[in-house]
Parts: structure tokens; C-alpha cells; sequence
């Protein structure tokens, strides 16, 4: 016992460390990059570098920053339907969550603003409405809980066409829906992640208080209700904290994927499969892994600046397809 505690408090420290790493690269690395002087002289906003200071406060720490978010917001998102559903291949994207917060924001592009403040509001009641649905038509609110990554993706196919056709009704629409559908930080702004940044935050919250109970169930929904556990409260709570945080990641990067399936596993790998012990993990590794691509994209072609979403889809979907043919063979 005393070993796997050791080991997890070695872990969550490796992992800090590569969370501060990475916000160094990310801020340090861009399309002009800095010595680490530069670096830390305008990031302490000392005297003859106040130029070097505007690049990293207003251009580059609110994409660091989206980027923490983002990262912890879909990795939440992720470990919360896991865990409820049973499914170890249920995230924000595959069961449909994304697709809904993507839906609704489209609809609030198109009867309000592409800049609107309400987006946010319109991407969690979309996740929300989308993560109800497919939990009913799969049944995991009973006992049919594998179901659910096929009425995700009849729900997902609904949604996308539903966008489609949205963004076909005004051209304005359909430029900005290219940006929001690939998903990327590249327009983030510090002042519209207040919002997004408390949801996130309570969504995490949400989840640490209700654990205990999400470990109970994962045993068994009768085990969990001769304990005391109530079963439907739980299941709400939770799939709300997994649409409020998705929700609010959806609002200011678009749509990204993966992040909310990958990084639970890898956290469940190293940290333990309970979710006490799995929660700080997945924030940890979901920010380093979200900044890490976003920094890759960044720089990895000069001159040309290939979008979070589209590194982050290179490594998950050879991991999906990884998950899809063990689960055969198990």
C-alpha cells in the first residue's frame, strides 16, 4: 500500500514537472522563438523587453492557458463517462457530446454571433441534451450499458448532418464552422475564459466529491444500491459534470477529439483505475498533452501552423483502434 502511494506521489510530481514544461515551450516556442532569457525577462515584464512581454501575456498565455483548460476539461469529461458508463471506450467525441456542444454552438452562431458570449451556454446545453439522449437510447441508465457507443454514433451522425446543414445556410457560418470543427487555440482570447474556466473548474469538483459513489457503481448498479448509493442522482450528476466540462471546452477550441479518450486511460494506467486516484491524473496528463500537440503544430512546419485537433487525432485514432481490437480479444 505504502509502495503504490510512494509511486503515485513520484508520478503526480513527474507530472507537474511536465505540465510546467510545457507551458514553457508553449510560451517559449511560437513563430519567432525565445532564449530563455527573453523568456524569463519578459515574462517578469522587466524593464527594456516590454515587447517580448506583450507577445507572451496577450498573444501567447491565453492560448497556454485555453490549452490547460481544454487539456483538463476533456480529460474530466472523459474519466466521468468512462466510469459511469462501464465503457472504456466512451469520450466526449465518440459517444456524441461534442457533437451536441457542436450543434448548438452553430445554432447560436447563426441567430446571434460567431462572438457571441452566450456560446458557452449554448455549447453545454447542446452537450448536455446530446449526452441524455444517447444514455437513453443505449439503455446505460439500467443494465445495457455497451449500447451506448452505437447510439452514440447514430446520434453523432444526426448532429453532424444537422451542422452541415446549418453552416450551408450562410457563408459566414461555414468559414467560421471550418476553424471550430477542426478544433484549435489559435484565437484564444484570456477575457472569454472566465466562464469556460469556472465550469471546468467545478465540473472537477463535482467529480471529487462524488468519487466514491462513481468507484461503488462501477462495481455493479445492485452492489452500488445495497450500499446506499443512489444510482439515478449519481448517474445525472455525473453526466451533467461530463457536459458541463466538455461544453465548456467546445465553446472556445472547437471541436477536438481524443483528448477525452486517451488521457483517462493513461491516467487510469499509471495512477489506478479508482477515481479518487485517477482524477488528479487525468488534469495533469490531459493539460501536458493538449499543450504538448498544440506546441508540435505550432512548430513543427515553419511557416505553416497545423491545428491542435489535427495532432491530437493522429495519436488517438490509432489508440481507438488499439482499444477496439483488444476488446476482441479479451
Amino acid at each position: 500500500m505504502k509502495e503504490k502511494k510512494n509511486r503515485r506521489l513520484i508520478l503526480t510530481f513527474f507530472w507537474c514537472a511536465a505540465v510546467i514544461l510545457s507551458i514553457v515551450f508553449s510560451m517559449r516556442l511560437g513563430s519567432s522563438d525565445l532564449s530563455l532569457k527573453e523568456f524569463f525577462s519578459g515574462f517578469m515584464k522587466k524593464e527594456g523587453y516590454e515587447k517580448i512581454s506583450f507577445i507572451l501575456w496577450n498573444l501567447r498565455f491565453p492560448r497556454t492557458l485555453s490549452g490547460i483548460l481544454a487539456g483538463i476539461g476533456l480529460s474530466v469529461s472523459g474519466l466521468a463517462l468512462q466510469n459511469i458508463t462501464g465503457n472504456d471506450l466512451a469520450g466526449p467525441n465518440i459517444i456524441g457530446v461534442n457533437a451536441g456542444a457542436g450543434f448548438f454552438v452553430i445554432m447560436g452562431m447563426y441567430f446571434f454571433s460567431p462572438s457571441t458570449h452566450v456560446l458557452p451556454v449554448f455549447a453545454f446545453f447542446g452537450a448536455f441534451i446530446a449526452t441524455v439522449v444517447i444514455v437513453l437510447i443505449g439503455g446505460a441508465v439500467y443494465e445495457k450499458r455497451s449500447a451506448i457507443i452505437l447510439a452514440g454514433v447514430a446520434v453523432t451522425a444526426l448532429l453532424n448532418a444537422g451542422i452541415s446543414l446549418i453552416s450551408l445556410l450562410d457563408i459566414d457560418i461555414l468559414s467560421a464552422y471550418n476553424d471550430f470543427s477542426v478544433g484549435g487555440l489559435g484565437h484564444s482570447d484570456a477575457g472569454e475564459l472566465a466562464v469556460p474556466a469556472v465550469m471546468i473548474c467545478v465540473s472537477v469538483l463535482v467529480m471529487m466529491y462524488y468519487a466514491k459513489d462513481i468507484d461503488t457503481m462501477m462495481l455493479g448498479d445492485e452492489i452500488a444500491k445495497s450500499l446506499g448509493v443512489n444510482i439515478r442522482f449519481v448517474r445525472f450528476a455525473v453526466i451533467m459534470v461530463a457536459s458541463i466540462a466538455a461544453g465548456a471546452v467546445v465553446s472556445f477550441a472547437g471541436l477536438l477529439g481524443f483528448v477525452g479518450l486517451v488521457v483517462p486511460h493513461m491516467s487510469k494506467k499509471l495512477f489506478g483505475i479508482r477515481t479518487k486516484q485517477a482524477l488528479p491524473g487525468t488534469v495533469l496528463i490531459g493539460a501536458a498533452v493538449v499543450l504538448f500537440a498544440d506546441t508540435v503544430g505550432r512548430t513543427a512546419f515553419k511557416g505553416t501552423e497545423v491545428p491542435v485537433g489535427i495532432v491530437l487525432a493522429f495519436v488517438g485514432v490509432p489508440f481507438f483502434l488499439y482499444l477496439i481490437f483488444r476488446r476482441r480479444t479479451t
